[in-house]
């Protein structure tokens, strides 16, 4: 099981509509499985500097298999998973965004969102998931 192409581009439709929705350009992108970007776009508009931050919530909620923002809400100081974010390489993204994506009760892939507050990117990402 996997995160086809054919998914990410439904994944990033949706994704787009909902970002459309709350007029806020987005970058969106879709990992697979073993966390390898499947697809990627940037809106018209969104911050260049979010395209690597949407990649690395999309890596990271594969690589952890949980959403960004829990596993941010479990980094704080005095939290189980406090620093987690300087481990593989600074790769981390602990700030929400970053949704698994799950076929059959397994996480097969995930979609992460940047280019606007963490509530609207975690929204977007949601939007994108429930099209999976």
């Amino acid at each position: 099981m996997n995160v086809t192409l054919e998914d990410a581009r439904r994944i990033i439709a949706a994704a787009e509509a909902r970002a459309d929705e709350m007029g806020q350009p987005m970058n969106i992108a879709v990992v697979d499985a073993g966390g390898n970007l499947v697809a990627h776009v940037r809106q018209d508009g969104a911050w260049i500097g979010s395209i690597d931050i949407s990649i690395s919530k999309a890596w990271t909620s594969r690589a952890f298999d949980i959403t960004t923002k829990d596993l941010g809400d479990n980094a704080q100081p005095q939290q189980q998973f406090f620093g987690i974010h300087t481990t593989n390489g600074g790769k981390v993204a602990i700030f929400a965004g970053g949704v698994p994506l799950m076929r059959d009760g397994q996480v097969v892939g995930a979609v992460g969102v940047s280019g606007g507050s963490g509530e609207q990117d975690h929204s977007v990402a949601e939007a994108g998931a429930a099209a999976f």
